[in-house]
C-alpha cells in the first residue's frame, strides 16, 4: 500500500507485517480400538475356532485324550501366534482356558460331544438373560450402555433411545436362542462334526451382526443423550 507524506511530498510504501507462521499442528491420534476394535473381536474369535475344528478333527483318528491334548496344544500355540501379533494377553489366555474347561468337562465324560457343552448352555443362558431385560423394559444393551457413561443418562425416559435398545437386545436375543437351537440340534444328532460346524457357523457370523446391531443402539444413543446436550449446553452458555 503506497500514500504520501504532505509535509515533505515524498511517497512512502506502508509494509504490512507477515502473520506469524504458527507450529505445525499434530494430527490426533487414533483412538485405540476406534478402528480395529470390531475386527479384533471378529479375528479373536476366528482363533478361537481352530482347536474346535483340530479337536473334531482329530477325535476322529485318535482316542478322546489324546485329542483334547492335541486341541490344548493347538489353543497355546495359537495364543502364543496372537500375542506375537500384539493381540492383548487376556484374549490369548482366554481361548486356552475355555479349550482346557471345554476338554475337562468331555475328559470327565467320557464324549467327544460334551467339548461343546459348555458354548451350548452359555447361548442358552444368554438368551434367557437378554429376554429377561426386555420383559422387565430394561433391556440389557441400554443397561450397559448407561453404565459405561456414568449410569446417570435418562435414556429409558427418551422413547427412541429406549426403542433403539430394544430392537438391539431383541436381535441379541434371537441371534443367541438360534445358536442355542442349532447347536442342540447338532448334540441330540451325536455329530462331533456337526457339533463343529454348528459352533463355528453360528459362532463369528452371529457375533458380527449382534455387534451391528448393538454399535447402531450405543451410536444413537451417545448421539440423542450426549451430544445434542452437550451442544444445547454450549448453546446456552
Amino acid at each position: 500500500m503506497t500514500g504520501q507524506d504532505l509535509t515533505h511530498g515524498s511517497t512512502y510504501e506502508t509494509i504490512r507485517p507477515e502473520p506469524p507462521v504458527g507450529p505445525e499442528q499434530p494430527v490426533a491420534p487414533e483412538q485405540p480400538g476406534s478402528g480395529k476394535k470390531g475386527k479384533g473381536t471378529l479375528s479373536t474369535m476366528m482363533y478361537a475356532s481352530i482347536p474346535v475344528v483340530v479337536f473334531a478333527t482329530a477325535v476322529g483318528f485318535v482316542a478322546l485324550p489324546i485329542a483334547i491334548g492335541i486341541s490344548i496344544a493347538v489353543a497355546v500355540a495359537v495364543g502364543v501366534f496372537q500375542m506375537m501379533r500384539g493381540d492383548t494377553f487376556g484374549n490369548a489366555i482366554g481361548g486356552v482356558i475355555g479349550v482346557a474347561v471345554a476338554g475337562g468337562i468331555s475328559a470327565w465324560t467320557g464324549s467327544a460331544n460334551d467339548f461343546f457343552l459348555i458354548g451350548i448352555w452359555a447361548a442358552l443362558i444368554g438368551a434367557v438373560v437378554t429376554l429377561a431385560s426386555l420383559i422387565m423394559r430394561r433391556p440389557l444393551t441400554g443397561v450397559i450402555w448407561n453404565a459405561m457413561h456414568g449410569n446417570d443418562r435418562p435414556w429409558r425416559e427418551d422413547r427412541p433411545t429406549l426403542l433403539a435398545h430394544d430392537l438391539a437386545t431383541a436381535a441379541v436375543t434371537l441371534l443367541l436362542a438360534g445358536r442355542f437351537i442349532a447347536q442342540q440340534w447338532a448334540y441330540l444328532s451325536d455329530s462331533t462334526s456337526l457339533l463343529a460346524f454348528a459352533d463355528i457357523a453360528t459362532g463369528t457370523p452371529v457375533t458380527a451382526v449382534a455387534g451391528v446391531a448393538v454399535f447402531w443402539a450405543f451410536r444413537r444413543s451417545t448421539k440423542r443423550l450426549i451430544k445434542n446436550a452437550d451442544a444445547r449446553n454450549t448453546a446456552q452458555a
